[in-house]
């Protein structure tokens, strides 16, 4: 899983996914940025839905900081990034939505 540490839907996220079974790795981007090969496989899985352009990050930047393509983007700014961002073997999931739930087994 990878978000935010003060996030509260990450924490909230991994509180439930380990609540129901799950073992969760987090990693805070912020903290811990991401490689550009890794921001570029999360722009491959959720193209621009990876960024999350209802955030105070995004209302933040310039016209041309929003033109850049999403890889460039977080890792300028790792917290425009939408989270969660879950990869659980063969399934990519962004937020942590009722469908997200339904997904994972995790109860809406």
């Amino acid at each position: 899983m990878f978000g935010l540490a003060h996030c509260s839907t990450c924490q909230k996220a991994q509180a439930e996914l380990e609540a129901h079974g799950w073992n969760v790795a987090f990693r805070d981007v912020q903290k811990e940025p991401l490689s550009q090969a890794e921001r570029q496989s999360l722009a491959d899985d959720f193209s621009d839905k990876i960024i999350n352009r209802a955030s105070l990050t995004w209302r933040g930047m310039s016209e041309d900081q929003r033109a850049a393509d999403p890889v460039t983007m977080m890792g300028e700014k790792p917290s425009v990034m939408k989270r969660p961002a879950i990869v659980a073997g063969d399934l990519r999931l962004l937020g942590w939505t009722a469908n997200v739930k339904r997904a994972l087994d995790v109860p809406a």
